[in-house]
């Protein structure tokens, strides 16, 4: 009398099937093959779910920092495009803010308007250094450096750098970073307060 006796286990994950065939005997009269021991051993099915959740949970905690990441990228995105909106708006009025270090002393209309700009975004550090402003006068046509006079058009431009926090997607951005610049233009009111 002559049986085959064949195993296989089948692993099967998304897009990927694993097989492997752990036993193959041919078992003959003299009954060599499989122990019972062994074939329980073998066809038992725990700890299935221990290796399932370490091939999967690495993959779901990336996903996830990935979601993060770039959920913070456009917060800091529309967060900057409000600011430098509130900031310019801020400026075409000509007004200045009040000192908070010196009371009783104004602002220089440039430090006003980098103050509006924080108070819209109150998450984000912004360097000083990370402000431009520059206006055309009326029926000009080139963009002069400084916030600019009644009437004159001020755009006020802001470069901002974020680090991305996950690792694994450092390979696609130079540096670990994006460079965000954003700017907003607006007419100053004829006549400053």
């Amino acid at each position: 009398m002559l049986t085959v006796v064949s195993l296989q286990i089948r692993v099967a994950l998304p897009h990927l099937v694993i097989e492997h065939a752990l036993a193959q005997r041919v078992l003959g009269t003299e009954g060599v093959g499989l122990s019972p021991r062994l074939f329980r051993r073998l066809s038992d099915s725990r700890g299935t779910t221990l290796v399932e959740a370490a091939l999967i949970t690495p993959l779901l905690l990336l996903l996830t920092f990935a979601i993060v990441d770039f959920a913070s990228l456009f917060y800091v995105y529309l967060a900057l495009e409000n600011g430098v909106s509130q900031g310019t708006r801020y400026g075409v009025t000509g007004n200045q803010m009040d000192d908070p270090m010196n009371p009783g002393s104004k602002l220089s209309r440039a430090d006003s308007i980098k103050t509006a700009m924080r108070q819209a975004t109150p998450t984000l550090t912004i360097d000083n250094a990370a402000f431009s402003f520059s206006h055309m006068p009326p029926g000009g046509g080139v963009w002069i450096g400084g916030t600019g006079g009644p009437s004159d058009i001020e755009k006020l431009t802001v470069n901002y750098t974020w680090n991305i926090i996950t690792p694994l997607l450092w390979p696609f951005f130079g540096n670990r970073q994006i460079q965000f610049t954003v700017d907003s233009a607006m007419k100053n009111e004829g006549r400053f307060q």
